[in-house]
């Protein structure tokens, strides 16, 4: 047996040594404002507005929307943008979690960039299900449902939140 400096044999520090990933950390992408409001929110709607990689059509539907904002409304069009995302962003959600052969769901609080991520995909979701005539009256529609408090995004996000609370007895289950 081979001993080191304080008598642990090598095996054991090797193997405290392993549990490190071997894989690289991907770093954080920094995502470039939008030239016309300065948000960053607004390039990840239309990213995921965004089919087969058209994105000047997807600019097109966001940026029609956000000026149906500015004529329905005597608000700065970004002020509303940004508060109904604030509406649709969820703060708890559930997970499933498996303990002794059934699983829980276990209610979690969500990360700002998951809660963004999930308003966003929750937004265009509900507003591609909607019936009016061309997308940006869709997104319009949505966002401006979102910015009072109704609509479906908002509706999916208490239908998460109240999941989360009818679950709260498997809070101890959380990791």
């Amino acid at each position: 047996m081979l001993l080191i400096g304080n008598k642990e044999d090598l095996y054991t520090v090797q193997k405290k040594v392993s549990n490190m990933s071997r894989k690289k950390t991907q770093p954080k992408k920094n995502i470039i404002p939008d030239a016309k409001f300065k948000s960053t929110i607004i390039p990840k709607l239309i990213n995921s507005i965004m089919y087969d990689g058209k994105k000047g059509i997807a600019e097109k539907i966001v940026y029609d929307a956000i000026n149906k904002i500015k004529t329905k409304s005597k608000e700065e069009p970004i002020n509303i943008f940004n508060e109904a995302i604030n509406n649709i962003k969820p703060t708890v959600e559930v997970r499933s979690r498996r303990v002794g052969g059934a699983t829980y769901q276990v209610p979690v609080e969500v990360k700002s960039k998951r809660a963004q991520a999930l308003a966003i995909r929750w937004l265009v979701d509900s507003a591609r299900k909607r019936k009016d005539k061309n997308m940006s009256d869709r997104i319009f529609n949505e966002l401006y449902d979102a910015y009072e408090k109704k609509g479906a995004a908002v509706k999916k996000r208490e239908d998460v939140h109240k999941m989360a609370e009818s679950n709260k007895a498997f809070a101890h289950f959380r990791w």
